[in-house]
């Protein structure tokens, strides 16, 4: 019982974590509250403390002047250095509700703080006089920071008697999400009684209906188990059972249709080990009676039909001896003008094809088969859909590192999307003639270079496709094994 223990637990998890939370917030509201109340209570008590220290330093002021002993001394200095730490406080509580006041009270302070320190120093002088009428000052500056301190406090008290209606108006919204919070709870723990009843009774009524359904023989409908607890156990059990008992009623009446199917799988046997035999022909056998054609053709006088015969044998080799492996650029060339003359002798005017070679760049390697299926491909999607045919643009050219072969024709070009698709490699090999396809060159070459950077495709709707091909003229030595990809 597991499964039904984790679904009692989640739901009592789901419950403590919902009471957590409405903990956690409203501790962390009424610590906010209680901080922000602390912080004004400080502000008064600073207020305060800094216009009592004034009035004991002034009265310390008095006493020394009439005592200039050292304890005396020590004391201004106590109360001077703890008024000084109360002004640097008071000052930080400046805003821009109560910058007038705070900045008034504040110089007072500070020339409190003057006056006081010129009274010592007249009276460390000998000026007695000086001293005392210093010392006058400093009380009439003592009695304007008493009076600026309540003027601060009131404004103080006026600033923050928004604050307090806010508190206020923050207790009563509490109260009312509160409820809204004890409702919130209440629907969702309805909610989620629900659907743990749900989740339990409901496949145990499945379960029941199946287990209905085999008492009457129905065992063609297959027993479901929703569940991932122990009803689906029981529910596997059933199905099994199930199973079981419908495959003898299905074998009984297949073993007739068995034998003949057994009878039919022999014909075909023997018929598929026929056409194994006749496809075995020895590929030499066919390049032999194609040069015999040619031979034939050629004493009879018709030299175009055994020209053509032997660039078929020579194509046919070609492609035997160089799938699996790399070769001359120039070999690579050869072949495609014997394929170019195999096209000609098909389409006749309607095909043009003209080449740029720069014959410095015929001794790099290239894999096999590379050029055919790409001039295949524009022949195929150029030439052969326009009734007035079509010109393939076929140059190689020499770069600083590599070899450029661009096949450029003036066919109805490509869309944007489909170049993205042939580029992310992602176009299926269903192109005619050899069934390499463009994908499959793609991912020779990309091994073949080591590299990534080996094809570019520019197209314009109506004007043409021009691909070219990257090869590196020196590659490291990768172990290139093409044979996957030559199909």
């Amino acid at each position: 019982m597991k499964h039904l223990q984790k679904k009692i637990w989640l739901l009592a998890i789901v419950v403590l974590i919902i009471m957590v939370i409405i903990w956690i917030s409203l501790t962390y509201y009424n610590q906010k509250m209680q901080d922000q109340y602390n912080q004004i209570l400080e502000r008064y008590l600073i207020i305060n403390e800094l216009n009592m220290v004034s009035q004991e330093m002034v009265t310390s002021l008095n006493a020394y002047l009439l005592d200039p002993s050292d304890a005396n001394f020590r004391t201004i200095e106590r109360r001077k250095n703890r008024v000084g730490q109360l002004y640097d406080q008071v000052t930080a509580f400046r805003n821009t509700d109560n910058e007038s006041e705070l900045t008034n009270y504040t110089n007072l302070t500070a020339s409190l703080i003057e006056m006081t320190e010129r009274s010592v120093n007249f009276q460390i002088s000998d000026e007695t006089d000086t001293a005392k009428a210093a010392l006058n000052e400093a009380i009439h500056i003592a009695d304007y920071v008493s009076e600026m301190r309540l003027s601060v406090i009131d404004k103080e008290l006026r600033t923050y008697d928004i604050f307090y209606r806010e508190m206020i108006e923050r207790s009563e919204k509490l109260t009312e999400l509160g409820v809204w919070l004890l409702v919130t709870i209440i629907l969702m723990l309805l909610f989620f009684t629900y659907w743990f009843s749900l989740r339990i009774t409901k496949p145990l009524e499945k379960l029941t209906e199946s287990a209905k359904r085999l008492s009457k023989g129905q065992f063609d409908r297959e027993i479901e188990a929703d569940s991932k607890d122990e009803t689906a156990i029981l529910a596997k059990t059933f199905e099994q059972m199930r199973i079981n008992i419908n495959n003898l009623f299905i074998e009984t009446t297949q073993k007739a249709k068995l034998e003949a199917e057994l009878q039919e799988s022999k014909y075909l046997l023997k018929e598929s080990q026929l056409l194994s035999l006749q496809s075995q022909i020895n590929p030499h056998f066919l390049f032999n009676t194609l040069n015999t054609l040619s031979k034939k053709a050629y004493l009879e006088g018709s030299e175009e039909t055994s020209d053509l015969l032997v660039s078929i044998a020579d194509l046919m080799r070609y492609n035997l001896r160089h799938m699996d492996k790399p070769t001359a650029l120039h070999e690579e060339l050869y072949v495609l003008n014997q394929y170019i003359q195999i096209q000609k002798a098909r389409y006749t005017d309607r095909l043009t094809f003209v080449t740029e070679i720069d014959e410095a760049c015929l001794d790099v390697q290239i894999p096999g088969l590379t050029l055919q299926p790409i001039v295949e491909n524009a022949i195929i999607h150029a030439v052969e859909p326009s009734e007035d045919g079509g010109t393939i643009m076929f140059r190689i050219k020499n770069a600083l590192n590599h070899v450029v072969i661009e096949v450029e024709d003036d066919g109805p070009g490509m869309t944007e999307e489909k170049i993205d698709a042939l580029m992310s490699a992602r176009a299926v090999n269903s192109e005619k003639g050899t069934g390499i396809g463009f994908k499959n060159v793609v991912q020779r070459l990309k091994l073949f270079n080591s590299s990534d950077h080996v094809v570019d495709i520019q197209s314009i709707s109506g004007k043409g496709t021009k691909i070219s091909l990257f090869i590196l003229k020196e590659r490291s030595e990768m172990g290139y094994d093409q044979s996957s990809y030559s199909g």
